[in-house]
């Protein structure tokens, strides 16, 4: 992963698209310094974990942009988001995600709340990347509850 991500930020060097060098190098810049926190080369895993983190950021200052009318930040963000996107392997769909939280929950005896845990464990390391775990998350004590 980390090895794409170096061949794609010499490409736009040489294509010289300025928009797409600067969300890669501070993708890079991330990765580095989660590497630095963690004090060991970063997974495959752990850069896809440190790529929707940064996704998930940019969402969240949408959100802000939009409330003070800041549409040309708004676009840019979403730009950003597109091109970290390319590194993100595609998310289950609503009901792929319900068929799987389904299935682990009927595996277990007289499933409770207090499973939540559990089962939302089981998700993350099976499905990893492919899931939005606050969504996991919701579903999972929708059907508990």
């Amino acid at each position: 992963m980390l090895d794409q991500i170096k061949k794609d930020l010499i490409k736009y060097m040489k294509e010289q698209d300025k928009f797409k060098l600067d969300v890669i190098r501070m993708l890079k810049s991330a990765i580095q310094m989660e590497s630095i926190n963690l004090k060991h080369d970063l997974s495959d895993d752990e850069i896809l974990a440190v790529i929707k983190r940064e996704v998930k950021k940019r969402n969240s200052s949408i959100e802000e942009y939009k409330k003070f009318g800041k549409d040309e930040v708004v676009e840019s963000l979403k730009k950003e988001i597109e091109v970290l996107s390319v590194y993100l392997p595609e998310e289950l769909n609503d009901d792929e995600l319900a068929k799987i939280i389904h299935d682990k929950i009927s595996k277990i005896d007289s499933p409770s709340i207090k499973d939540m845990g559990i089962i939302i464990k089981e998700i993350s390391q099976e499905y990893g990347a492919q899931v939005d775990m606050s969504k996991v998350s919701k579903l999972v004590k929708e059907k508990l509850s």
